[in-house]
């Protein structure tokens, strides 16, 4: 796997990934100043994040689960000093689809952190990694 960061200007950098695809990232010179996209630990968070929906969807497709959509928010602290590591990260997912079993879901969930999501095993060597999740049955009428 390769990648490439180019500096454009400022703190602004363009990231390139070895299959072509481009992101903005960078920080504000100010604190709470404008930034021209994700610093790269919030593309850090992301990664984790896109990296355990990916499994969760992949297990229950691959269980014949209707499953229709699949949200993961993640909540995170950093230490206070350099580097300033992830500590502490939760990921909360919401998965939507028609008579999910929250047996299988919840199974889903715990192979994705437990086994398979790369990005959460390099993040829980410095952070504690804790997760929950919630299933939302599109069959009943809200």
């Amino acid at each position: 796997m390769k990648a490439r960061i180019k500096w454009v200007e400022d703190r602004t950098f363009v990231g390139e990934s070895g299959s072509g695809h481009k992101i903005v990232l960078g920080t504000s010179k100010e604190p709470g100043g404008q930034t021209p996209g994700p610093s790269p630990m919030e593309l850090m968070l992301i990664g984790a994040g896109g990296c355990s929906a990916y499994d969760v969807v992949h297990i229950l497709e691959k269980g014949r689960e209707a499953i229709e959509d699949c949200t993961v928010e993640l909540d995170a602290d950093r230490a206070e000093t350099d580097p300033k590591v992830f500590t502490r990260i939760h990921m909360h997912f919401v998965v939507k689809g028609r008579g999910l079993a929250p047996a299988k879901v919840e199974r889903a969930v715990a192979l994705s952190i437990e086994k398979y999501c790369s990005a959460s095993a390099m993040l829980a060597k410095s952070a504690v990694l804790t997760h929950d999740f919630e299933v939302v049955d599109t069959t009943v009428a809200s």
